[in-house]
């Protein structure tokens, strides 16, 4: 169990939902309840202006200008980079290579590690519980090179089951072990350290898709020991447009560029090109330097609150939702992971998803509805029409919670 609400003396939620403009604007004359931070989070205006004042003062292209203000920019750019390695706990800087979010970031991998240092005999072993971005990159490669796909089961309560794991490991033909570090639909958290140990022991290298963790969690790369490590800024309350891909220098050097182009050569000839160094090999192109910008914006604001101190106000919060939600009648939750974050997929008796998420939206309640780009695991569970998702963010409530018990209540009464 989490600690009580109480012990948070540090984490005052009500002064934080006053750096989110957004909060204070009223829907369908309702207060907003924003429930679908899983899908892409709320922007403090620390965010907001970081990017204004790049625009307004110190942009320019980046890396090519011999001029003050295209240094300026390449500093501001370079910075972020800087941050991101911080925040995560990467050994070096050159190891953090930006992308658009974490399904180019994981298709990056599939690309230049799966196509250009794995072997086509190689397997790629993913996990049930995988958004479609950590399926279609794999089977993609298995389709065009050969490369066997091998699937990890979930068990009823929606864990990863590591005895199969350990199985499908065992013959040592795995290459790559490429699973969620938190589901975006039950929650659950991966056991991230003992995969990667289990992973290594057996030959195969391991990235994880941190979309959803790392908002929740403190992650340290260097401690979970796995080779490459993605997430997405949009998640992480900073702009759309900009992801990250950290993967140890060693890797990074053996791997060929994912996109050919501008700033990503050391040399080009009509006949030959050469690449440059990581992690330029992987930005073609003029970046999203005004991305990276606000994207930096939001580490600093998250680690400015305190990471632990965000964790813990979630596993309260996450608590406070189990009890509530278990008392609401006809309601289902799918998966009961010991550990699990602040997102929670159900279903309510006689009431399709999508009419449940227009009912509540008429409340001022923002939830998902549908699949949640996780069609297998939805499958695994037997919920072909899919469920109803409430993810949290760190400026969510136990109040609002307590208003989307009390709304689907009434919401069952109304379908039945």
């Amino acid at each position: 169990m989490g600690p009580a609400w109480g012990s948070l003396v540090s984490f005052d939620v009500q002064r934080i939902r006053q750096d989110f403009p957004i909060l204070s604007q009223p829907q369908h004359g309702k207060p907003l309840v924003f429930l679908d931070s899983g899908a892409s989070a709320q922007k403090p205006r620390a965010v907001i202006e970081a990017m204004t004042r790049c625009m307004e003062t110190a942009y320019a292209n980046v890396h090519r200008g011999a001029y003050r203000l295209s240094e300026v920019a390449t500093d501001s750019y370079e910075a972020a980079r800087g941050a991101v390695a911080r925040f995560i706990n990467a050994p070096d800087a050159r190891e953090v290579v930006f992308t658009r979010n974490s399904t180019e970031a994981i298709n990056l991998v599939a690309h230049s590690w799966g196509r250009g240092v794995m072997r086509p005999d190689q397997a790629v072993l993913i996990s049930e519980l995988e958004h479609h971005a950590n399926i279609v990159p794999w089977q993609m490669l298995r389709d065009d090179r050969g490369n066997p796909l091998r699937i990890c089961r979930v068990t009823d309560s929606g864990e990863l089951d590591m005895e199969d794991l350990a199985a499908k490991l065992a013959d040592g033909k795995v290459g790559l072990v490429a699973l969620a570090h938190m589901s975006n639909v039950l929650g659950t958290v991966t056991p991230v350290e003992r995969v990667v140990a289990l992973a290594h022991a057996h030959g195969a290298k391991v990235l994880l898709d941190g979309s959803q963790a790392v908002v929740h969690r403190r992650v340290d790369v260097a401690a979970i020991g796995c080779d490459f490590y993605c997430f997405t800024g949009h998640k992480l309350y900073g702009p759309t447009g900009i992801g990250v891909l950290w993967g140890k220098l060693e890797h990074l050097d053996r791997m060929p560029p994912f996109l050919g182009g501008g700033d990503m050569i050391e040399s080009v000839a009509l006949e030959k090109s050469t690449w440059a160094k990581p992690p330029a090999r992987f930005e073609a192109g003029t970046p999203a330097i005004i991305e990276a910008v606000g994207l930096h914006a939001a580490i600093d604001y998250v680690i400015a609150i305190g990471m632990s101190a965000i964790e813990a106000h979630e596993r309260a919060l996450v608590d406070h939702a189990m009890r509530r939600l278990s008392d609401v009648p006809g309601l289902t939750l799918l998966g009961r992971a010991q550990d699990r974050g602040g997102v929670f997929a159900f279903s309510l008796d006689n009431a399709h998803p999508h009419d449940l998420s227009t009912l509540l939206d008429r409340a001022g309640i923002c939830i998902r509805a549908g699949r949640h780009c996780a069609e297998p695991l939805h499958t695994r569970f037997g919920v072909e029409q899919g469920t109803a998702r409430a993810s949290f963010g760190l400026y969510t409530t136990p109040e609002e919670v307590d208003y989307l018990a009390g709304a689907l209540v009434k919401a069952r009464e109304f379908f039945a």
